[in-house]
C-alpha cells in the first residue's frame, strides 16, 4: 500500500499541474459516473493530503477523496510543458519509486506534434480528470468518492495526526495515542486512528532504527520514548517525500555488500546525492533470513495486523 510519502508527493503534484484550471472529469469505467459529473466542468482550487488519503478541492465545495489502498494507483499524462511523474502509487505495480514517461509515451507530444488530448482509456480507469495540456487516471483504489467539506471534517477527524503535517503538538498527541494502549507497538503504528501515514516498511524501519521491541505495548513506552520514535517518523518520513522512495539506511550501509563501507565513501555519497541499491535502502524490511546489518543476528519475520513484520531479536530486545 503507498505509504504517506507517496500521497504527499501525489498531492504535490496534482497541484502542480491542475490547480486553478478548469477539468473535465468523467469515469471511463462507468463506476464512478455520478460522483464524477458533481465534479465535471470545475476548478480544482487545492490538493492536499493527509496520511494515505488524497483530497482535491473543487471550486463548488466538493472535494474528490481517494484511498489507494494496495493496489491504487495514478497515471499522468499531457503535453511538453505537462510535468512531474507518470504514475505514483500502487508499490506491487510500480515500486516504490514513481515512474516517468519518455517524451513521446502516455499521451506527451511526439516531437513537436500538438497535444491531441489524452489517450483512450486503458484498463479499469475509475475517474480521468483532464485539463487543457494533460490528464490524470486513476485505476484500482480502495476509496473513490465525492464528498462535503463536512464529510471532508469528518474523515480528518477520525485519523492520526501525520507526521508529514507535523502541527505543534502532535508529538504529544501521538505519545499519549500510544500510552493508552496496551496493543504492541508495531500494530499501533499501522492504526491510522493513531498516526496517519505508515505503513508496512516505515513501520518496521523506524522501530529497527529506534531499537524498539515490536512487541512493546504501547503504554510501556515513556513519553520521551514517544515522541523520539515520532521525531524518527517525521524524519524518514520527509526524506521519503524529497527522494521519492524510502531509503530509511545512512550511507555508510550502502556498500555492494549491504554492509558498513568507509567513513571517506559514506561521505562522498551524501555529497553527490547517490541512492543505495534497493536491497542496501532497509534495515530489516524483507530481510528474513539475513544478517542484521548492525549485529549480525538472523532477521525474523512474523505475521501482526495482517501484514508482514520485520524486526532483529537482538538489536530490538524489550
Amino acid at each position: 500500500m503507498p505509504e504517506g510519502h507517496s500521497v504527499r508527493r501525489l498531492a504535490r503534484q496534482f497541484g502542480d499541474v491542475f490547480t486553478g484550471r478548469q477539468l473535465s472529469v468523467s469515469s471511463p469505467q462507468g463506476r464512478f459516473s455520478a460522483g464524477a459529473a458533481l465534479l465535471d466542468g470545475h476548478t480544482l482550487l487545492a490538493a492536499e493530503a493527509h496520511g494515505k488519503h488524497l483530497f482535491l478541492h473543487f471550486d463548488n465545495a466538493l472535494v474528490l477523496h481517494v484511498h489507494l489502498g494496495l493496489y491504487g494507483a495514478w497515471s499522468f499524462g499531457g503535453d511538453s510543458t505537462f510535468a512531474g511523474s507518470s504514475s505514483i502509487g500502487a508499490p506491487r505495480r510500480v515500486g516504490e519509486e514513481e515512474t516517468f514517461a519518455e517524451a513521446d509515451e502516455d499521451g506527451y507530444d511526439d516531437g513537436g506534434n500538438a497535444y491531441a488530448g489524452p489517450p483512450p482509456p486503458v484498463g479499469a480507469v475509475r475517474v480521468r480528470l483532464a485539463s487543457s495540456n494533460g490528464w490524470a487516471d486513476l485505476r484500482g483504489a480502495t476509496t473513490c468518492e465525492t464528498v462535503t467539506l463536512a464529510e471532508t471534517d469528518g474523515i480528518l477527524a477520525r485519523l492520526g495526526p501525520d507526521p508529514l503535517v507535523n502541527r505543534r503538538g502532535d508529538a504529544g498527541r501521538f505519545a499519549a495515542n500510544l500510552q493508552s494502549r496496551k496493543t504492541p507497538v508495531a500494530a499501533l503504528l499501522m492504526d491510522q486512528k493513531i498516526i496517519a501515514g505508515v505503513g508496512n516498511v516505515y513501520r518496521a524501519e523506524v522501530l529497527f532504527r529506534r531499537r524498539l521491541d515490536p512487541w512493546l505495548p504501547g503504554g510501556d513506552l515513556t513519553d520521551g520514548e514517544a515522541r523520539k520514535l515520532w521525531r524518527d517518523v517525521v524524519s524518514v518520513m520527509n526524506d521519503g517525500v524529497a527522494d521519492g522512495r524510502i531509503i530509511t539506511t545512512t550511507p555508510r550501509y550502502w556498500s555492494g555488500n549491504g554492509k558498513r563501507t568507509t567513513p571517506a565513501a559514506a561521505l562522498s555519497a551524501m555529497k553527490s546525492g547517490t541512492f543505495p541499491a534497493r536491497d542496501n535502502a532497509h534495515f530489516v524490511y524483507k530481510r528474513d533470513g539475513l544478517p542484521c546489518r548492525v549485529c549480525g543476528t538472523t532477521v525474523l519475520i512474523a505475521e501482526l495486523v495482517g501484514r508482514k513484520l520485520y524486526w532483529c531479536p537482538y538489536c530490538q530486545q524489550s
